[in-house]
Formats: structure tokens, sequence, C-alpha cells
């Protein structure tokens, strides 16, 4: 359970990262968000990884959802479009990440045996 509390602190970190480079192009001073996001993003990452998590599951799961919440929060903030195409993009990502959590759990389950 610890594991997937830092995993969902690195996600956020790193979305807060990527918008506040999108920020940082009006306004220089939202860089200083951008390194701490990334580098808290890194850290806790780290440490999912020192808890056990694979990493396949670790990254999917951070590297999709950071996507599907950037495009999201992208458009609301800064009105950058979010087509139905793109919605299908995301959904078949997590599919994706899905499938490989459920292959690493069965994966565990038989070494178990």
């Amino acid at each position: 359970m610890k594991a997937w509390v830092f995993l969902a602190i690195a996600i956020v970190t790193e979305v807060s990262g990527s918008l506040s480079l999108k920020a940082a192009q009006s306004h220089p001073a939202w860089y200083a968000a951008v390194v701490v996001g990334y580098v808290v993003a890194f850290a806790c990452l780290a440490v999912v990884l020192r808890l056990g998590m694979p990493l396949g599951v670790a990254y999917g799961v951070w590297g999709a959802s950071g996507v599907a919440l950037t495009a999201a929060f992208s458009s609301w903030l800064f009105g950058e479009t979010f087509t139905p195409l793109m919605l299908l993009g995301v959904v078949l990502i997590i599919g994706g990440v899905l499938a490989v959590e459920v292959g690493s759990q069965r994966s565990r389950a038989k070494e178990d045996i």
C-alpha cells in the first residue's frame, strides 16, 4: 500500500511539473515548479521501486496516468484540444497498463507456487 501512495505522489508531481512547463512559456518563474515537480516525481518513483513494485507496473501506471491527467488538465487550464480520438488513445494506454499489471500479478503468483 505504501508503494501506491508514493506512486500517487510521483504522478501528481510529474503532472504538476509538466503543466508548469507549459505555464513557464509565458511566465519563466514557473521553471522552479518544473524542477521541483520532476525531482520529487523521480525521487518518489525510486522509493516505489525500493518498496518492491515491479518496474513495468510502476512505470506503466506512472506514464499512463501522467499522459491522461496532463492531457485532461492542459485542456482545462490552457484550452488545448482534447478530441475523441485522443480520448481513445488514453483509454488504450490505460488498457495496456492494466494488461501489464495483470500479467505481473499472474507471474508473481506462479513464482509463489
